[in-house]
C-alpha cells in the first residue's frame, strides 16, 4: 500500500504526488530565491509545487486541479515564471548534482548516452510540429542526453521529422558547460557516421569519442549501456502529462520534462 506523505496544509488530505517533509527540506534549497526587493512573497511554495507535481503526475488540465490545492492560476503562474527564467532546468541540475554526490559519484559525468523519442501531440501544436516517417508519429521529438545513471544532462524538443543527429548535437552544445569531464558518448546505429562524430568533437572537444552500440539480435533485447536512456524514457512515461505532448510551445514541454525528473530525484534524495 502506498504511504502518503505528510502535507503542510492539515485541512486537506494528501495526494500521492505531494512532497514529503524530507523531500520539501531538499526542495527548499533548490527554489530560485527572490532578488530581495518588491512585495513580500505570501504564497506557500510547498503547496504551489504540490499543485504543479499533481498536474504532471495525473495529466489533468491546469483548470481541473482540485480545489483544495492553491488556485490553478497561481500555480500556473509560478510554473510559467520558472519556465521563462530557466528555473526548472536550474532546479533539476542542482538536484542532479546532489543525487550524484549522494551516490558517491562526481557531480559531472564522464559518460553520456544520446537518444530521441517521438511523441504524438493533441492536434497541430504551433510551428514545432512534424511527421516522423520511421515511427509513423505525427507530433514532436524529444532529443535527450543523459548521464551514466539515466539522469538528464539536456533536452531539446523539436518537430518529429527533425534529424536525430542534429538534435543530439544541439543538446550537447547547450549543455557543454556540464560536460567538462566527458570522455565517451554512447549512441545507437541511428547516430553512426563520421559527420556526427566530428560534430560531437567540435562541440565537446577532441578527447570525446562516440561509441555506436550495435544490435546483435533481430529480436528485441536490452542493449548494453543503451538500456539506461530507455529507462529514462520509461520514467517520463510515469507522468501522464508526458504521455503525449500537450503543450503549445516546445519550451514548455522541455520544462515539463525537467520538472518531472526533478520530482523523481527528490524522492530519492528524501529517502
Amino acid at each position: 500500500m502506498t504511504r502518503l506523505p505528510k502535507i503542510a496544509n492539515p485541512i486537506r488530505k494528501p495526494y500521492p504526488s505531494d512532497l514529503s517533509d524530507a523531500e520539501w527540506e531538499v526542495m527548499q534549497t533548490l527554489i530560485p530565491q527572490p532578488k530581495g526587493f518588491g512585495h513580500p512573497v505570501e504564497v506557500d511554495f510547498r503547496e504551489i509545487l504540490n499543485g504543479i507535481f499533481y498536474v504532471q503526475r495525473t495529466g489533468c488540465q491546469w483548470e481541473m486541479m482540485p480545489h483544495d490545492l492553491p488556485p490553478y492560476s497561481t500555480v500556473y503562474r509560478y510554473f510559467q515564471k520558472w519556465q521563462r527564467k530557466g528555473g526548472w532546468q536550474q532546479m533539476h541540475d542542482l538536484a542532479r548534482e546532489k543525487l550524484r554526490t549522494k551516490l558517491g559519484r562526481e557531480p559531472e559525468s564522464t559518460v553520456a548516452i544520446a537518444d530521441s523519442q517521438s511523441v504524438k501531440t493533441t492536434g497541430k501544436k504551433g510551428a514545432v510540429y512534424g511527421f516522423d516517417g520511421g515511427k509513423k508519429v505525427k507530433g514532436r521529438k524529444r532529443h535527450v542526453v543523459v548521464d551514466s545513471q539515466g539522469w538528464l544532462i539536456g533536452v531539446v524538443v523539436t518537430e518529429a521529422n527533425a534529424s536525430e543527429r542534429l538534435g543530439a548535437v544541439v543538446v550537447l552544445d547547450e549543455a557543454k558547460e556540464k560536460l567538462a569531464k566527458l570522455k565517451v558518448i554512447w549512441v545507437d546505429q541511428g547516430y553512426s557516421g563520421k559527420n556526427f562524430a566530428s560534430a560531437v568533437r567540435h562541440v565537446c572537444g577532441d578527447g570525446v569519442r562516440v561509441e555506436v552500440i550495435q544490435r546483435t539480435s533481430p529480436t528485441f533485447e536490452p542493449q548494453p549501456k543503451r538500456w539506461i536512456v530507455e529507462r529514462t524514457f520509461g520514467w517520463l512515461n510515469r507522468f501522464r502529462r508526458l504521455s503525449k505532448d500537450y503543450e503549445v510551445y516546445s519550451e514548455v514541454s522541455e520544462a515539463m520534462i525537467y520538472g518531472s525528473l526533478l520530482r523523481l530525484m527528490l524522492r530519492r534524495l528524501g529517502a
